[in-house]
């Protein structure tokens, strides 16, 4: 009887680490989608800010008319970062590119006035940029607003495609960590199953009879999110160890997203299996 009791418990056991691991496993995997999605989500907000618009004023337009411009222009609320570049600036950066200073052989500066605008990251796709560049070019002192559209557009396009796989992923995962974690559920309820005969016998509710199982999955759920977490958490390590400026990218909000996420699918995943094949076993029985 003691040794039966024994094997019982030491099954139970293996059960509840087979369980724990295997979520774990699952939790991971759901853990790096997310991760992912965030992280290039963040990734396409600082591409998209680190765009250029490029704003260039008329010949007779003076170093003071052109800043005054960018004054107004530097309160918009699209704008993100704004940088004046005057005449003599423009000529000091091309005579360092080309080598030889333009303005001795053309006996003038023959640089304009301009401005480079990084948007926020809100406000960069087509169709905002069209209403932008007409508010900007409403500045009589304004010749030319040009910007990357192509590539913006591309930008948006695999972001957009980015997520819509992410989010299949992260679907199909969800379905395999159901199937998983409902298999060991059920073989764990087969073990106990003369426990919960005896329960309904004696004119036990079936809320009753679930209450123990579904604390038992909340824990289990937990003690896998956070083995789960704790692996995500040494990836991350890994990747800012291996590229440091990772972190304009992969944010601390990124990283407490990815954990809630994992804990709370862990618990609610967890919980929902336990539900269904005890209320499944109690409707047989």
């Amino acid at each position: 009887m003691g040794k039966r009791s024994k094997r019982s418990v030491e099954g139970r056991g293996w059960q509840v680490a087979t369980l724990c691991v295997s979520t774990s496993l699952v939790l991971i995997l759901l853990g790096m989608v997310v991760f992912i999605g965030l992280a290039a989500n963040n990734l396409s907000d600082y591409v998209k800010e680190n765009l250029t618009v490029t704003v260039m004023f008329k010949d007779d337009v003076t170093n003071h008319e052109a800043a005054v411009v960018c004054r107004k222009l530097q309160f918009r609320p699209w704008v993100a970062h704004l940088e004046y570049i005057d005449r003599d600036r423009a000529l000091k950066e091309q005579t360092e590119a080309l080598g030889t200073d333009p303005s001795e052989f053309l006996g003038m500066n023959p640089f304009v006035p301009s401005a480079e605008i990084n948007l926020k990251a809100s406000q960069a796709n087509s169709d905002s940029l069209q209403i932008i560049a007409k508010q900007i070019k409403q500045f009589k002192q304004v010749s030319e607003v040009t910007y990357q559209k192509d590539l913006m557009d591309k930008v948006n396009s695999n972001l957009r495609k980015l997520m819509l796989v992410m989010l299949v992923i992260a679907l199909l995962l969800t379905g395999i960590s159901f199937s998983l974690i409902n298999n060991t559920v059920r073989l764990g309820i087969y073990e106990r199953r003369h426990a919960i005969g005896i329960m309904t016998l004696v004119g036990a509710s079936w809320s009753f009879i679930r209450k123990p199982f579904l604390r038992t999955a909340v824990l289990e759920g937990l003690v896998a999110a956070l083995i789960a977490i704790i692996v995500l958490a040494i990836g991350a390590y890994a990747l800012y160890a291996y590229e440091p400026d990772i972190t304009s990218v992969v944010t601390w909000q990124v990283m407490a997203v990815t954990a809630a996420a994992v804990l709370l699918a862990g618990v609610i995943i967890s919980t929902i299996c336990v539900y269904i094949s005890v209320t499944r076993y109690l409707r047989r029985a």
